[in-house]
C-alpha cells in the first residue's frame, strides 16, 4: 500500500514538473493563448487528481471569470498560479523526506536514477 501510494505521489510530483515547465516556457515565450489553455485544462486536470481543489477552482476562475483589465493582470494571475504549484511542489518535496528519507528524497527530487 505505502508503495502504491509512493508511485502515484511520483506520478503526480512529475507531472507538476512539466506542467510548471510548460507554464514558465509559455510565459517567457509570452503565448497568452498558451497559458490560458494551460491553466483551464492542464492545471485544473491535475490539481483535481492530486486533490487540490482551490487550485483548481483558482485555475477556472483565471479564465471564466471577468475579463482581465490587461495583458499584465492576466500575466500576474497566472504567476500567482505558478507560485501555488511551486508552495505544492515543496510540499510533495518534504513529504517525501518524511516518508522515504533524505538521501533517497534529494535523488528523486532532482530525477537521477536510483541504485
Amino acid at each position: 500500500m505505502l508503495r502504491c501510494n509512493m508511485i502515484a505521489s511520483s506520478l503526480l510530483q512529475l507531472s507538476l514538473d512539466d506542467l510548471l515547465a510548460d507554464l514558465r516556457h509559455a510565459k517567457r515565450q509570452g503565448d497568452l493563448s498558451r497559458l490560458a489553455l494551460l491553466a483551464y485544462c492542464e492545471v485544473r486536470r491535475w490539481a483535481r487528481q492530486a486533490g487540490e481543489a482551490d487550485i483548481a477552482e483558482h485555475a477556472a476562475a483565471m479564465i471564466t471569470e471577468t475579463p482581465h483589465a490587461s495583458r499584465q493582470a492576466f500575466l500576474e494571475q497566472v504567476d500567482g498560479l505558478i507560485a501555488e504549484l511551486d508552495g505544492v511542489r515543496l510540499r510533495f518535496v518534504r513529504e517525501s523526506v518524511e516518508t522515504i528519507g533524505p538521501a533517497s528524497a534529494t535523488t528523486a527530487a532532482i530525477g537521477a536514477p536510483r541504485h
